[in-house]
């Protein structure tokens, strides 16, 4: 439900998403985004004047994202596909936030793939998942063991698969995109 999704985004990471749109996505005015499981779109109150592009499954965030944001982006309630990209390609960036954790490795790297294909050369893929990390705050270790997503890989994992596509990889991992304890792995993967 976008308004359960919001209000626990504003409760434990108010900071996330206009941080990570800054240090991460570095979107310029103008630039052609693909935002690959986009829920209501709620990124793009971060991002500049963008050609935006959403994707989502889940309808409800679909409503939500064209109501709020309708005058900001395009948005399909259907799962990103070669098809559903045949006549949408040429983004500079494409971002999956939250999404990698919540796909087995096939699908991973079906994700790497498709966003591969519909960026221009030189633009990048930016990821943003819970990450499993050595010394990892014990508190933050078990909330991301809890998530729902049952595909949640240590730093590794996310760039092995990464690295099958993508010949230049540069991860980050983030303690400090909450208010709770929690361990962030984002990943630019540039085409």
């Amino acid at each position: 439900m976008p308004v359960v999704y919001r209000a626990w985004g504003r409760l434990v990471g108010g900071k996330d998403r206009g941080r990570f749109a800054r240090e991460h996505v570095r979107a310029a005015e103008g630039q052609r985004i693909l935002d690959i499981g986009c829920g209501p779109a709620d990124i793009l109150q971060y991002l500049p004047r963008v050609d935006y592009t959403g994707f989502d499954a889940n309808p409800d965030y679909i409503a939500a994202a064209t109501r709020n944001y309708g005058d900001r982006g395009r948005f399909y309630c259907q799962r990103v596909s070669h098809e559903s990209l045949a006549a949408n390609e040429g983004f500079d960036i494409a971002l999956a936030v939250g999404v990698l954790h919540h796909l087995d490795d096939a699908e991973a790297e079906q994700l790497f793939r498709l966003a591969h294909a519909a960026l221009v050369p030189g633009g990048r893929l930016v990821t943003l998942d819970g990450v499993f990390v050595d010394g990892q705050n014990p508190v933050a270790k078990l909330i991301i063991s809890r998530d729902r997503g049952e595909h949640v890989r240590d730093e590794r994992g996310y760039r092995t698969l990464a690295d099958r596509v993508f010949s230049k990889v540069t991860p980050a991992v983030r303690t400090d995109l909450l208010n709770i304890p929690y361990t962030h792995l984002i990943l630019e993967c540039e085409k």
